[in-house]
């Protein structure tokens, strides 16, 4: 444990270096602290948090800056959040995408780093279906969701069905299953495929992963919104590697995905800090997130993404301040 000169030693330097970007030294940090400490003093704890782990030294200065551990222990023990004038923003109930877009490039514009949105969970529930034999083997599969959405699919039977078939497994699936969710109709076949035909318990299961495999690629829809931010961030400027592997996240959007899955299983703001953890894959790199709530239920994730070295009071806010605008957004549309 800490004790209290430390831990306000500490709390100076990440505010210092947040503030100022350059690593700071034992003189700055004197005069900052407000303590009356010699520089000598503040030399030795400053050697006791480095060798903690918690800040570091770079080769070319004889100042000190934090590490990943350093700002875990400042955001979790020592930040304080005081109100800041976000006043005069605001977000308009709108269609889903729209809103999810408006909401990536408003917390983008207030942060100054890249927003993120992942698109509201649609439950995984079908309304009506059809089959439709367009060949030989081949049918189409037409599934609306509650909300009128509408999936089509080509499917390839082992064997041809006929029309009046088709017209069959679609009459018992809307009759006996049609607002169920997906999960719950395939249990049921399970139970009652004995008592189905085989080309009929064929179909329906097949439109029941027709249905599941939709669901899960309008779930995988993620809005990035000020990537070119990052190329203006002093911590990036000099790593053109570094950047490349940030653009590549961005465009494949597939790891971004697992980040922010995380963020949704979580309640409230979290701050998630490269270097300590596998769930930042970038040392530079942080995420503040936070899920979304329509009607009391978690539909998606939102947050900030930029360099270690920013200005986390701020960016728990904006990201709170943002997933309060979306929830209310989209339970009014």
């Amino acid at each position: 444990m800490l004790d209290e000169r430390s831990r306000s030693l500490l709390k100076t330097l990440v505010e210092r270096y947040i503030a100022d970007g350059q690593p700071v030294g034992s003189r700055t940090l004197s005069k900052a602290s407000g303590l009356e400490l010699s520089p000598a003093t503040i030399r030795n704890v400053m050697a006791d948090l480095e060798e903690l782990g918690l800040i570091a030294s770079p080769h070319t200065s004889a100042g000190r800056i934090p590490t990943a551990r350093g700002y875990r222990l400042f955001v979790d023990t020592m930040l304080t959040v005081q109100g800041q004038n976000l006043t005069g923003i605001e977000l308009q109930p709108d269609q889903p995408q729209r809103v999810i877009t408006n909401a990536a490039q408003l917390l983008s514009s207030l942060s100054s780093f890249v927003g993120v949105v992942t698109a509201p969970r649609k439950p995984s529930v079908f309304h009506h279906i059809e089959f439709l034999r367009l060949a030989e083997r081949r049918v189409l599969v037409i599934m609306v969701a509650p909300d009128g959405d509408v999936q089509n699919r080509v499917i390839f039977t082992a064997q041809d069905v006929s029309q009046p078939e088709l017209a069959e497994a679609a009459n018992r699936l809307n009759a006996h299953y049609a607002g169920l969710t997906l999960e719950a109709v395939r249990e049921r076949l399970r139970s009652e495929v004995d008592a189905l035909r085989s080309e009929i318990a064929t179909l329906m299961s097949a439109a029941v992963q027709v249905g599941t495999e939709a669901m899960a690629q309008e779930q995988e829809r993620v809005v990035v919104s000020g990537e070119r931010n990052l190329l203006t961030v002093q911590d990036f400027s000099h790593d053109v590697g570094g950047l490349r592997k940030l653009f590549d996240l961005f465009e494949e959007k597939t790891q971004l995905m697992r980040l922010l899955d995380v963020s949704s299983r979580a309640e409230g703001v979290r701050i998630y800090i490269g270097g300590e953890s596998q769930v930042v894959p970038y040392e530079e790199l942080s995420i503040v997130s936070a899920p979304y709530e329509v009607d009391g239920q978690v539909v998606g994730t939102l947050g900030v993404i930029g360099p270690t070295r920013m200005a986390y009071d701020r960016m728990i806010q904006i990201v709170d301040i943002t997933s309060r605008m979306v929830g209310q957004a989209l339970s009014q549309r």
